[in-house]
Order: structure tokens, then C-alpha cells, then sequence
């Protein structure tokens, strides 16, 4: 088997994933929104795949419903699983899991409780267990101790489907062997975005009179709190403004979250109330139109997993800018081809950047269609081909843990705090 593209001879295949047999595989999400629709729709079409989502509920993102639009068989463990008491939280998932008899499980993460709640239940049942993952070794202090234990948590999953290199490069350094490590976890519909945005370009002066926004401006989407950096975002701005003169772009901030209050204190402080825009959150609809008409995506976040606002501008034919901490930046930037990496502790790059990209010197058609090009490789045809290559994978491996790793996983379940 290649390490890199996880293909099997016929003599390495599951017996019950030969003569195209569609293995069973049940994958799980907190909350299913669009972006996980639309990667298990195209799995569905390669595996037999049913959907669970921990909650009926999402404590962090305001998507609208989306019930009727899967392919799929789709379950629910719990109306709210941060308030479930650790033995109810077992028993839900024992009983959905029992009753969907998959023969292997894809699992977000190693922290959640729901997460951890599904990994038990492969131990106990014998069922191969395929991690999905996008933290890095960069994502948080790494403290020994508890890398101890995540290496030995890690070692349970019968194989991994990674984000991209920076998320392989973590598994790798946990133990995980390359040949089970697969990528292309972090994807959108790539034509969602480049068809309605182009769209949207075609009608530009009536779609900027009823979105409201400016005729130039760079733009960034992501939640108002801390991690996205938008302070300093927005200190680049204001140094970029003061040296760009009457010709400077606005700035559109998409989103919304607890920090709202002080971004727009601090706009007014700095006298930008006219050329800052905080339209709000936008719903998976809505947004395509926004990156149509703007000329570039500047995503600043000090820490990012992935990042999937670049997948979209990149779609979207955008050039981008992206913090060097942000997951996605190895994999999709190819700085001076279709965008640029920065320092986000250091608004003066950022802004020395954006002078750059605004300016006539700035070929912006080329880096944006160069995006769109490299975007091209990652689809959800890629999520739901290395899916498939990864639950081959795991069922072709031995099964993992013994009688510690339950007492350790149920440990870490009762561990996990049960609210946010």
C-alpha cells in the first residue's frame, strides 16, 4: 500500500469490501451544517454511509436547519449532549451505535465527549475506529503529560483522515503511522462558491446596493472572539487607511460573536464607523455573494485548525491573505501565486501587505484564478475517496486497546465538562 494515496492490492482488501461491497460506515459530527452535508452527500456515493450528530443544537454556530437535504440515513444522540450526566451520555450512544451495526466509525477528534462516548463504543464492540482530525502541533501549548495521554487515545484509531500536512505532521508526532494517516477532512462545495460568486459579479451594482456594502473592500468572515485576532486586523487597517490615502478600500467583517461590542467601540475610537462594515452573521446561502464582490480575503487568526473561509475565497477566485497559524496555509497558499502568508502578531506586515495587494503593482486576476485552479484539488470528491481509502484501511488493521485504554477513554469522558 502507498503511504500517500492509502491504494490496496486485491489481496489487502476486507473480505467484505471486495467484489464492490459498500463497506457501513456511520460518521459523526456535533451538528451537521452544510459543510458536513455536502462531504457526506458525495461520500454516500462511495460508501454506505449514515450520519450522527451529537446535538440537536450547536453552541457556536448559527446555521439555519438543515433536515431534508442528506442522501443519507441520519441519527441524533441527544437533544443537547454538553448536558447529558456521563452514564446517560454511554448509554445514548451504545444504543444508536448498536442499533446502526457500522462496521467502522469515523470520529471527530479525541476530546469531545461525544467523540470519546463513540470511541468507547468501538472498543467495546470490536469496530474499527477512523479518526478525523485538523489540530496541529501548533494549535496550543503542549504540555508532556497530556500528550502521554493523547498519544495513547490516538493509538485506538485504526486510522486517520487529516486535514492536510501540518495535521498529518501531529499524527505522525503522536504515533499514528503514515501509511493510515489520509487528508482532505477540511473541504467545501468548491462550486457553491465559484457559481454564485461569478454570478453575483455579473450583477455587481445591484447585488452592492442590496447587500449594503462598498465598491471596494477587503474581507474577512469568521466568529467575533478572541483567537480570530480581529483587533489586530483592524489596527492593520486603520495603518493601511493612513498610508493608502483616498484611494484605500473599506473593510467588510462577516460574522458575529461576543467580542461585537468592543470591535465596534473600538471602530469608533478610530473614527473608521464608515469604511468598517459588520454586516453580521451570514447564512451558507449568503455568503458566496460577499466574496464575489470583494477583491481579496484577509483571514488573521492567531489560532486555526484549517480555516475554511480560504477554501471559499480561493473558490470564490479571491487572492488571500492568511495567517502563517492558520492550518490550511501549507496546504493552499502559495504565497505570490495566489496570495500571501503573515506573521498575526505583526499588524505592520499585514498592513504593508494589503498596501500591496490594493495597489496597481498587485496583478489580483492572476492570483485569484491561480486560487481557484489549486482549490480545484480539494472537493469533497476528496473527502469522500480518502474516507473511503481510510475505513479500507482500518478494516484491515488488527483491533487496538485492552481493558486500561476503557477504564482511560471512560475516565476522559467524565473528565470533559458537560456544559460550555
Amino acid at each position: 500500500m502507498d503511504a500517500h494515496d492509502g491504494s490496496f492490492g486485491p489481496g489487502l482488501l476486507p473480505s467484505r469490501m471486495r467484489g464492490g461491497a459498500r463497506s457501513r460506515v456511520a460518521v459523526l459530527f456535533e451538528r451537521f451544517g452544510p459543510y458536513h452535508l455536502v462531504r457526506l452527500n458525495c461520500a454516500a456515493k462511495r460508501l454506505s454511509v449514515v450520519g450522527v450528530e451529537f446535538s440537536e443544537m450547536d453552541r457556536i454556530y448559527g446555521w439555519g436547519p438543515t433536515k431534508g437535504r442528506e442522501s443519507f440515513p441520519r441519527h441524533v444522540i441527544s437533544a443537547d449532549i454538553h448536558a447529558e450526566p456521563t452514564r446517560q451520555l454511554i448509554r445514548r450512544m451504545d444504543a444508536v451505535l448498536s442499533s446502526l451495526r457500522p462496521e467502522a466509525v469515523a470520529i471527530p477528534g479525541w476530546s469531545h465527549r461525544g467523540a470519546l462516548a463513540a470511541l468507547l463504543w468501538c472498543q467495546r464492540s470490536g469496530v474499527p475506529a477512523v479518526l478525523m482530525s485538523d489540530s496541529t502541533a501548533i494549535d496550543d501549548v503542549r504540555r508532556p503529560w497530556k500528550e502521554a495521554v493523547k498519544r495513547r487515545v490516538v493509538s485506538l484509531f485504526s486510522a486517520a483522515l487529516a486535514g492536510g500536512q501540518p495535521h498529518r505532521a501531529y499524527l505522525l508526532q503522536l504515533g499514528m503511522q503514515p501509511r493510515r494517516i489520509l487528508d482532505g477532512y477540511d473541504v467545501v462545495d468548491n462550486d457553491h462558491f465559484a457559481r454564485l460568486a461569478d454570478a453575483t459579479r455579473e450583477r455587481a451594482a445591484g447585488a452592492r446596493r442590496r447587500l449594503g456594502v462598498p465598491k471596494r473592500y477587503f474581507l474577512s468572515s469568521c466568529r467575533f472572539v478572541e483567537k480570530k485576532n480581529l483587533f489586530r486586523l483592524m489596527e492593520a487597517f486603520a495603518r493601511y487607511r493612513g498610508e493608502a490615502g483616498s484611494e484605500a478600500w473599506d473593510l467588510v467583517l462577516l460574522g458575529d460573536g461576543h467580542l461585537r461590542p468592543k470591535l465596534l467601540q473600538w471602530v469608533a475610537q478610530h473614527d473608521l464607523q464608515e469604511v468598517v462594515h459588520m454586516p453580521g452573521f451570514k447564512q451558507y446561502e449568503q455568503l458566496p455573494a460577499y466574496y464575489g464582490l470583494a477583491e481579496a480575503l484577509v483571514h488573521a487568526s492567531t489560532t486555526e485548525q484549517w480555516g475554511l473561509v480560504v477554501n471559499e475565497a480561493m473558490a470564490a477566485r479571491l487572492p488571500v491573505l492568511v495567517s502563517n497559524r492558520c492550518g490550511c496555509a501549507a496546504d493552499l497558499v502559495v504565497p505570490g501565486v495566489n496570495g500571501y502568508i503573515f506573521d498575526p502578531m505583526d499588524p505592520n506586515a499585514l498592513a504593508d501587505l494589503m498596501l500591496y495587494v490594493a495597489s496597481n503593482s498587485c496583478n489580483r486576476t492572476r492570483l485569484g484564478q491561480a486560487g481557484r485552479v489549486l482549490i480545484a484539488n480539494w472537493t469533497p470528491q476528496r473527502f469522500a475517496d480518502n474516507l473511503c481509502k481510510a475505513a479500507q484501511v482500518a478494516l484491515s488493521e488488527p483491533r487496538r486497546g485492552g481493558s486500561v485504554d476503557l477504564l482511560l477513554v471512560r475516565a476522559l469522558i467524565a473528565r470533559q465538562p458537560k456544559a460550555e
